[in-house]
């Protein structure tokens, strides 16, 4: 089996760059984190964007699902900014016959203390093993996008209610 992972920047990916003193997307961080992990499984990265999640536009997320779409992987990760992977995830539902995980991280991979290797590692486990759809993979929970919201001020992801 193999994982096709495909990056889109967000604060997973930042770095900080000294001249300007604030945290930029820089590099994806996600094949140096699973070296440095050891994993034994057989995984592809394609980056795809490199924009902080509030940045991006509709026609990025057509760019995205196009991707997922044409790639032939059917077990699919997506690193993206956690402000709009909500409405990500959404635009990607109803593509066919694969497992799709979005997952990010509320501070940068190159941070001491960061919560992107858990969340890399449990939307792996994710992917490999939930049935074809679409998913959020925060915080230690797997999310339905339908029925899910970032909350800001506990800095985690959590379920709605259905109205």
């Amino acid at each position: 089996m193999i994982i096709k992972i495909f990056t889109t920047g967000g604060t997973i990916d930042k770095i900080y760059f000294d001249a300007k003193s604030e945290f930029q997307v820089g590099e994806p961080q996600i094949a140096e984190v699973l070296t440095e992990a050891n994993v034994t499984f057989a995984f592809e990265v394609e980056s795809v964007l490199r924009k902080d999640s509030l940045d991006m536009t509709d026609d990025d997320r057509q760019l995205i699902r196009t991707h997922v779409e044409q790639d032939a992987c059917e077990r699919i990760l997506v690193t993206h900014g956690t402000d709009t992977m909500i409405q990500t995830a959404l635009a990607l539902r109803e593509i066919p016959g694969k497992t799709i995980v979005l997952t990010g991280a509320m501070q940068p991979a190159r941070l001491r203390v960061s919560d992107a290797f858990f969340n890399i590692g449990f939307a792996i486990a994710a992917a490999q093993l939930m049935p074809p759809g679409v998913y959020i993979a925060m915080n230690g929970e797997i999310f339905d996008p339908r029925f899910a919201r970032k909350n800001v001020a506990k800095h985690q992801f959590e379920t709605i209610t259905q109205s």
